[in-house]
């Protein structure tokens, strides 16, 4: 894993803008396993592409993340930090193709989730929609006391269980923050997106240095990927440079 060049993260936002994100997703993790085809890592599940992307995140902007959370208690905004480490799940062997779950009288075969599973769900759908899509999807089979039934046809408390046996199976898919208050101490936990995350500090990052391009070329006569070429250090002195 190596970090991101500019001229890469630079086309990696354009690529980028107007894209799901799930798309963005599929973008950063060809960079991230450069040798893989796309094919292959659409078929990962989502708990091994985020690991690559955290990664590739940490290869490109460092180890440590800070970000803003609200309340849900009282509505203040906190700030937090986390290193690359603590979100990253321990070592676990590679998830099975194919999970197996017997509760009550159910036996039912599935797969985990992957990106190819999240581009096809509807935008529009709500959550409880979606989540039954993404089940459909990745139920194989699914018997009671040895009779086939359909997958909406599964009562609730088998789809939960599905769906912990999922996150135990590929724990970097599902990466929950515990956060607490300081003015309320009301104690609550977050779900941490590495897709979204990484991709707003691109976009920042993007924002930033496209005004940099501009304004070092409209004093320098430099063209972008001459001024892509400078070290962080030398851009800014130059940027110095022309406001005083």
């Amino acid at each position: 894993m190596r970090a991101l060049s500019a001229a890469e993260l630079l086309h990696v936002w354009e690529r980028g803008v107007g894209q799901s994100p799930v798309q963005r997703a599929l973008i950063l993790f060809v960079l991230a396993a450069e040798e893989t085809p796309v094919e292959q890592l659409a078929e990962l599940s989502i708990g091994q592409r985020d690991g690559h992307l955290l990664a590739l995140r940490e290869q490109t902007f460092g180890p440590h993340l800070a970000s803003v959370a609200t309340c849900p208690a009282c509505g203040d905004q906190i700030e937090f930090h986390v290193e690359a480490d603590d979100i990253r799940a321990r070592s676990e062997p590679e998830p099975k193709a194919e999970l197996h779950l017997a509760h009550a009288d159910y036996n039912v075969e599935f797969r985990l989730p992957t990106s190819l599973d999240l581009t096809s769900l509807d935008p529009a759908a709500d959550v409880e929609t979606n989540r039954r899509h993404i089940l459909q999807g990745c139920v194989t089979t699914a018997r009671q006391a040895g009779r086939e039934v359909a997958v909406a046809d599964l009562p609730e408390e088998v789809t939960a269980a599905i769906a912990r046996r999922m996150a135990e199976a590929d724990p970097q898919a599902d990466v929950q923050l515990a956060l607490a208050c300081p003015a309320c101490r009301h104690n609550w936990q977050t779900q941490f997106d590495i897709v979204s995350y990484f991709w707003a500090e691109i976009h920042a990052w993007a924002s930033r240095m496209l005004r940099e391009i501009h304004t070092l070329a409209c004093a320098y006569g430099w063209g972008e990927s001459e001024v892509l070429a400078l070290t962080p250090r030398r851009r800014q002195a130059y940027l110095e440079l022309i406001g005083s």
